[in-house]
């Protein structure tokens, strides 16, 4: 079953570190823009420590899917702010109409 890391580049969803850097470098840019950087980057040093003895190699890949797709989230949100377009909304079901 393909994760959801394959949406990031290898280099960062392969690689805790990484990822842990790419999450920190999001927290501190949400905090600026929203005034409680302290607080994001907090959140996330709290989370990865939590997790960080963590050996089943399923649970870790879970972990690193749920970090995965927080990054992926605030890149479309980003994405939709600048666009315009929404890439989160879903196609009208097959049959039904907009009238």
């Amino acid at each position: 079953m393909p994760t959801l890391q394959t949406s990031l580049p290898p280099e960062i969803a392969n690689n805790a570190i990484r990822l842990y850097r790419e999450c920190l470098r999001r927290a501190k840019y949400i905090g600026h823009r929203q005034n409680n950087t302290p607080l994001l980057i907090d959140m996330v040093r709290q989370q990865f420590k939590k997790n960080m003895q963590e050996t089943d190699p399923d649970k870790i890949q879970k972990l690193k899917d749920d970090a995965a797709r927080g990054l992926i989230n605030h890149i479309l949100y980003e994405s939709e702010k600048i666009t315009g377009r929404k890439f989160s909304q879903s196609p009208p079901a097959f049959g039904k109409s907009s009238v």
